[in-house]
């Protein structure tokens, strides 16, 4: 089952039944008559105490998510100890494979929580053996909670911190006097200190603040956590400050109308000579009458500067080769765009896709991509002949390689491509990334940066289009942890099945996670194909 944005719809189960207590208390929600959204309500005097009081028990419901979830990192610390100790009985009778078994289980149970930091889940990433990663402790509470591994790392990491040192807010969340966004600002603030420490700044805080911290915002409730740690580790804060240059980064985040964010993390010397020097580039521009906005010259000239080959900086900040004023410079890098014929060839206007950004309006992708021969073909209404003179093209920036895409009329879903690179590797590869999209773990939605067997190799597990699947760093090292299985539910339309790819992913827990391949195309319609426009793109490929 697809959803309405075109992402699998995953399902969890358990031997068939309900979460214990779930529907308990969703039948309390409805006996309260509040699943309609106004039953009960005489006024809107009434309607917004129900939003404050269905805040309130959000809230608690939130603080009983992070004791039930530190109960389980604390079970499986007991299970990790149990085997450690039954591990070390069999090293003392020289049995070697007891002791391995014996150690592998305590491995899979072992604890470390991740930084709360900026980077702090692609730290933990980075060191590969991070507790969470390895238990896999992470990817049950992401699962559990529909949220990624990543995000159910720092919400465990969060639970051991409210639930072991931070008391007051704990019991401030619990008697919806903070919601679950700011206990976690307060578990954060405090991650960098000792756990006595910790408990310091939690009594002086939220236990002194006692029923006024429900007043405070978010900007109010920082400023007094963080004054309060840097008192009280003041040589840390010194240290912290010297040190966080190591923070620096560069981050994308996809927007609307087929824009981006570029966002970067600097040491502020350098954020600052940074902006003054777009400044003066937009203030040079517009005492010279370019009809740009200031905010469109500073875009332009960045651009211009980190991707030009040719840009050089002088010692002033200025750049003898800033961009013209019909925007910015040229950019020498791929970027995949996924099109139906009849949206590239026919002018209709099911929405193109990008691979790591989202879908894009048809005719924003025809202009980027028919600034070549394809303005030819269309504009002649048939294939060049021999001995006509070549395509004009309209623009010379743009390079396009054509690769066609054979989804599944009803389910949208890729059945095959095909390619002119023909190394089998390569080419299975491209097939599996542009058929997930993303991570096919539920709820993670991060990029894929392993192609892996689902079944594994090692035990007879097929390199093939159906026994393979897109993950994440993250979750393909989680699948290869003892007590995690994955098996291909259905193979897909590319091994004949009537249903797009399925997997189903059973955690050390006994939960069973089942997701599906999503359609390549979310917004394409189904018909047949049209001989007029196979011939156009036949072209297009052989050109």
């Amino acid at each position: 089952m697809i959803d309405i944005q075109g992402r699998p719809d995953h399902a969890m189960e358990r031997s068939g039944d309900a979460p214990p207590g779930a529907s308990d208390l969703l039948g309390l929600v409805a006996a309260l008559g509040l699943l309609d959204g106004d039953a009960g309500a005489a006024d809107d005097v009434d309607r917004v105490d129900q939003l404050d009081a269905l805040e309130r028990v959000k809230a608690a419901c939130a603080a009983a998510q992070v004791r039930i979830t530190a109960r389980f990192v604390d079970s499986q610390r007991a299970v990790a100890e149990e085997h450690r100790a039954r591990a070390a009985e069999r090293s003392a009778a020289n049995d070697f494979e007891g002791w391995r078994a014996a150690r592998e289980l305590a491995r899979r149970s072992e604890l470390e929580p991740v930084s709360l930091g900026p980077r702090g889940a692609r730290a933990a990433g980075a060191r590969r053996r991070g507790g969470f990663d390895r238990a896999g402790i992470a990817a049950q509470v992401g699962l559990a909670r529909h949220e990624s591994p990543a995000r159910g790392a720092r919400l465990a990491t969060i639970a051991l911190s409210l639930s072991q040192d931070l008391p007051h807010t704990l019991a401030a969340l619990g008697e919806g006097l903070l919601v679950e966004r700011r206990a976690e600002l307060v578990a954060r603030l405090t991650s960098h200190l000792d756990p006595d420490q910790r408990v310091r700044v939690d009594a002086e805080v939220i236990g002194a603040a006692g029923a006024a911290v429900r007043t405070w915002g978010d900007r109010e409730l920082e400023q007094r956590v963080r004054a309060c740690s840097d008192r009280i580790d003041a040589a840390a804060a010194v240290a912290r400050a010297r040190t966080a240059e190591s923070e620096r980064r560069v981050t994308l985040r996809p927007i609307p109308d087929t824009m981006a964010i570029v966002s970067a993390v600097l040491p502020v010397r350098e954020a600052v000579a940074v902006h003054a020097a777009l400044t003066r580039a937009a203030d040079r521009a517009m005492g010279e009458g370019d009809d740009r906005s200031r905010g469109q010259v500073m875009a332009d000239t960045l651009v211009h500067r980190v991707v030009s080959p040719t840009a050089a900086t002088t010692a002033s900040g200025d750049s003898p080769a800033d961009p013209p004023a019909d925007g910015p410079a040229d950019v020498p890098v791929e970027v995949q765009i996924v099109i139906t014929d009849r949206a590239l060839i026919d002018g209709a206007d099911t929405p193109a896709h990008i691979p790591s950004y989202g879908p894009v309006p048809a005719g924003w992708a025809r202009e980027l991509l028919t600034r070549t021969v394809v303005d030819e073909v269309i504009a002649t209404g048939s294939p060049p002949r021999p001995g006509d003179p070549p395509p004009r093209r309209t623009d010379d920036r743009a390079k396009v390689w054509l690769r066609r895409l054979y989804t599944h009329p009803d389910t949208g879903t890729l059945v095959a491509m095909d390619s002119t690179r023909r190394l089998f590797p390569r080419g299975l590869r491209r097939f599996v990334i542009a058929r997930d999209g993303t991570c096919r773990t539920p709820w993670c939605d991060a990029p894929i940066r392993h192609v892996d067997h689902v079944e594994p190799h090692h035990r007879g597990g097929p390199t093939s289009e159906a026994n393979g699947q897109g993950l994440c760093v993250r979750c393909n090292l989680v699948k290869e942890r003892a007590g995690w299985h994955a098996r291909v539910a259905d193979p897909g339309h590319a091994a004949g099945s009537p249903r797009p790819h399925t997997v189903t992913l059973v955690t050390p827990t006994g939960h069973r996670h089942t997701t599906t391949a999503p359609p390549v195309l979310p917004g394409a319609a189904s018909g047949p194909s049209d001989s007029r426009l196979e011939a156009h793109l036949a072209q297009l490929l052989a050109s």
